[in-house]
């Protein structure tokens, strides 16, 4: 079987799996990364993964492609990655696979990818102009325009979507040295850490006992479990977050002008929670021609894998090339 191994490295998750050229995931994997996994350990992990696939499938890949956030050079790696894995950044991921594995390796952003993804097997593959918002850990954007999928030399364009100012007076410091940023008010972690502050101040929740026992249990999931029994404190919260994320998309809309917006990332599983409120809030501020003709906002069908199958397309055009 041809296939190449596509790996997404997240902030808190590295994920992996075989891709066929159609799109066919087999053999996936997930394995915890984040800050301490360092470059030597991240290497680690890619062999055994490389290893576990090609011993499954019986045959070696094609190719293989990793998706990281940040600046990536697809020759070396990652380039510029301040604070999302210590010690990789300038690290010469890529060449240093090309030799040790033999075979053809390539990398790129993380949004970037998810926007691959969505063109070669998702809900762009109708549409020239389109855009992704990752929404986990982090947020990640990529965007098509007019069918092509951009690279500007300095390697970021269409992914910065996270680090736009939202709100210049106030919010938590974000990586890029800016307060107030799409990253730190829409991402999944700002929905769990808005609503462990409002615990810590004593508001009453389903979530307090298990908090003050395990402060880190409370996360996206558990808050979208919350909302689900009607938490006051989750509701409330949640209700902010999707009106943060609402302008953001407004800024996406106006900035890169896309036919649809595809949500994709762990946040999307909560989406019955916070789908309705988020079109209405978009489509009822966008400044654009036709007025008040909407934009449609949909869920990826390819959910968590559109990391792995973003890279995976990427490197089936780099098996292509070859």
């Amino acid at each position: 079987m041809d296939y190449v191994i596509g790996f997404d490295v997240g902030g808190t998750r590295l994920k992996t799996g075989g891709v066929t050229r159609r799109g066919k995931m087999f053999s996936p994997g997930v394995s915890p990364s984040g800050y301490t996994l360092g470059p030597k350990s991240l290497m680690a992990a890619v062999h055994e993964e490389i290893d576990r696939i090609s011993d499954e499938l019986e045959e070696r890949p094609q190719a293989i492609a990793l998706g990281f956030s940040g600046a990536v050079d697809p020759d070396r790696g990652v380039v510029f990655l301040p604070g999302k894995m210590k010690g990789l950044e300038g690290y010469p991921i890529v060449t240093r696979l090309r030799k040790s594995t033999k075979l053809p390796v390539t990398a790129d952003n993380d949004g970037r990818i998810s926007i691959l993804a969505e063109a070669a097997y998702g809900q762009a593959r109708d549409c020239a102009w389109a855009m992704t918002i990752t929404i986990g850990t982090g947020v990640g954007s990529g965007v098509m325009l007019d069918g092509k999928i951009l690279r500007d030399p300095h390697l970021q364009f269409g992914t910065q979507m996270s680090h736009i100012v939202m709100q210049a007076g106030g919010g938590r410091l974000c990586i890029t040295g800016a307060r107030g940023t799409g990253e730190m008010l829409c991402s999944a972690t700002a929905l769990a850490m808005a609503v462990r502050d409002g615990l810590q101040r004593g508001i009453p929740s389903v979530l307090s006992d298990g908090y003050f026992d395990d402060p880190t249990s409370v996360d996206f999931k558990a808050v979208m479990q919350a909302v689900g029994e009607k938490d006051r404190l989750c509701k409330d919260e949640l209700a902010r977050w999707t009106e943060n994320l609402g302008w953001l998309l407004v800024s996406a809309v106006h900035v890169y002008a896309p036919e649809r917006i595809i949500l994709s990332g762990g946040a999307t599983n909560g989406a019955k929670f916070f789908l309705p409120q988020l079109k209405r809030h978009v489509n009822a501020h966008l400044f654009r021609y036709p007025p008040g003709e909407p934009v449609p906002i949909v869920v990826s069908r390819l959910r968590d894998h559109a990391g792995v199958l973003g890279a995976g397309a990427l490197a089936w055009e780099l098996a292509d090339r070859q």
